[in-house]
């Protein structure tokens, strides 16, 4: 009896990258800089790493980049606080 591992199974979508290349899209914005992508035929998600290369994205990247996005949601929050209080005093 065969099993089936979700890795092993055929897709020409994954056949078409491996011989075109990927066609990537951006699908989140973390920061100015750092992106995620998603490739749209075989949906295999990259990011750009600290050296500013794509890799493939892990969990462990994943995490990562949802602290910066928190981190830098929130040092805009305050720039923009900080404007709009320069603005109300002049």
């Amino acid at each position: 009896m065969k099993k089936h591992s979700p890795h092993s199974t055929f897709s020409m979508s994954k056949i078409y990258c491996s011989v075109f290349g990927h066609n990537y899209k951006i699908s989140k914005r973390v920061t100015h800089h750092i992106n995620e992508y998603t490739c749209s035929h075989c949906k295999e998600q990259i990011t750009t790493n600290s050296n500013g290369k794509l890799e493939i994205l892990t969990p462990k990247l994943k995490e990562i980049n949802q602290a910066l996005e928190f981190v830098h949601a929130k040092k805009q929050a305050k720039k923009r606080n900080q404007i709009t209080q320069f603005q109300s005093a002049s």
